[in-house]
Parts: C-alpha cells; sequence; structure tokens
C-alpha cells in the first residue's frame, strides 16, 4: 500500500498515543501499528512523520522534556531558578516512568541545548566554572530521575533490604534522614550549586593572592637589582 496522499494525523499526535501506551504497556510494547490502530488510521499514516520506529521514540523522549513546566529564570536568585527547574524536570521525568529510559537513548542536551544556554546565562560564576554547573545539574537531575523512574516502573523499593548490623553506617544514614524523596533530590542539589559557588569564591581569593604576591615579589626584585647596580662617578 501507498503512502497516503495527505497526512490524516500530526508528529504530536502520533507521539502522545505513543506516550500513552508506552505509559500503560512499557516500551516494549510499543509498535507503529498499535500507534496507527489506537489513532483509528493504517500504518503507512504515520510514514508521513516517522520513517522508522525510532524516529517515534525519539519525539516521545522530546515530549516528556516538552512538558516540564518550565519558571521563568528571571528574578529569582540563579540557584533558586535552577532547582525549580530541576525540581519540575524530575517531576516531569517520573510521570513517564516507563518512558524514562528513552532519555538515555536521546540525550536531552541534543534536545534542549539552547535551554541550556538560557538557564546558564544568568549565572554569577566565572565562565570555567559554566561546563562545570551544566554537567552536575544534569547529572543529578536526570539521575536521581531515571533511577527514580527504573524503581516506580519495576516496582523496586529505592533502598533494598539488608542486615543493618552488617551495614551499619548506611543504616545510620537511613535512621537520621527525614527527607522525602523530592525533598533529598532537592538538598543534594543544593549541595552542588553551594559547593560550587563556594569553590569559585575560593579560587577567586587564591587568584587575588596570588597576584598580590607576585606584585610584592616583583617590586622587591626590582629594588634589589636598584641596589645591586653600580654607581656611575661624575
Amino acid at each position: 500500500m501507498g503512502r497516503p496522499t495527505r497526512p490524516l494525523i500530526s508528529r504530536e499526535r502520533a507521539a502522545r498515543e505513543a506516550l500513552s501506551i508506552i505509559d500503560i504497556h512499557g516500551l516494549d510494547a510499543l509498535s507503529l501499528d498499535l500507534v496507527a490502530n489506537r489513532l483509528g488510521v493504517k500504518s503507512p499514516s504515520l510514514y508521513y512523520h516517522f520513517k522508522k520506529k525510532s524516529e517515534l521514540l525519539a519525539e516521545v523522549a522530546r515530549l516528556i522534556l516538552m512538558e516540564v513546566e518550565a519558571p521563568s529564570p528571571d528574578g529569582d536568585d540563579w540557584k533558586d531558578a535552577l532547582v525549580r527547574l530541576s525540581v519540575a524536570t524530575r517531576r516531569s521525568i517520573l510521570q513517564h516512568a516507563n518512558a524514562a529510559p528513552l532519555l538515555l537513548q536521546f540525550f536531552p542536551r541534543y534536545i534542549l541545548l539552547a535551554g541550556y544556554d538560557r538557564w546558564v546565562a544568568p549565572c554569577p560564576l566565572p565562565p570555567e566554572k559554566h561546563l562545570i554547573l551544566i554537567e552536575g545539574t544534569e547529572k543529578l537531575t536526570f539521575g536521581v530521575a531515571l533511577f527514580e523512574a527504573a524503581h516506580r516502573a519495576r516496582g523496586m523499593e529505592p533502598m533494598p533490604a539488608f542486615d543493618r548490623n552488617k551495614l551499619p553506617s548506611v543504616a545510620r544514614a537511613i535512621r537520621a534522614n527525614i527527607l522525602a524523596e523530592e525533598d533529598l533530590f532537592i538538598a543534594t542539589l543544593r549541595a552542588f550549586l553551594d559547593g560550587l559557588e563556594l569553590s569559585s569564591a575560593n579560587d577567586t581569593r587564591k587568584t587575588t593572592t596570588v597576584r598580590k604576591t607576585a606584585k610584592k615579589t616583583a617590586a622587591k626584585k626590582s629594588v634589589a637589582v636598584k641596589k645591586a647596580a653600580p654607581r656611575t662617578r661624575r
């Protein structure tokens, strides 16, 4: 059968239907035929938008990220803004736990790189810290969300059962923790951001100290050279 003369469905509609299937039945259940059937069309209708299943999956991954209710980066402290964005991203991913592994196949920065640029722009840290900020925030946000999604999709507890007498340090950490999962994520992310800010301030102080020391050393050398220079007789 040839392709229809005009598209019967939109790219976004097909991706949303695919995401709905994945949410209910899991990634392995998805097929172009099933998506077409759910949309009430024949499979060739999907060929207007997707040449193969991987293209549909890429659009599903993009859809998950586009659903993030991103707050405005303007007006807030740069760290507060990033925390709120990361929390919104985590929540969006966890709403689609079965589809979350797609973000390991279709990397978020390939989809949202312009967004990365927008969110890093307000950061007052020096440029040499910006890539550290991108790497750390991205890995913490998506790493935490993907681990949590995997637990939910498989019906597993975040922490396995273990003998607390044999692993006393882990047991002590669990007993001392009073934070729910999202609050624990926020605390972890803030610890990273605060540490990066402190590291930047320390680097600035070290650089200032080195420059001052260099100036003093240069001044001493200049005085020593003048003293050592032979005097000309008149």
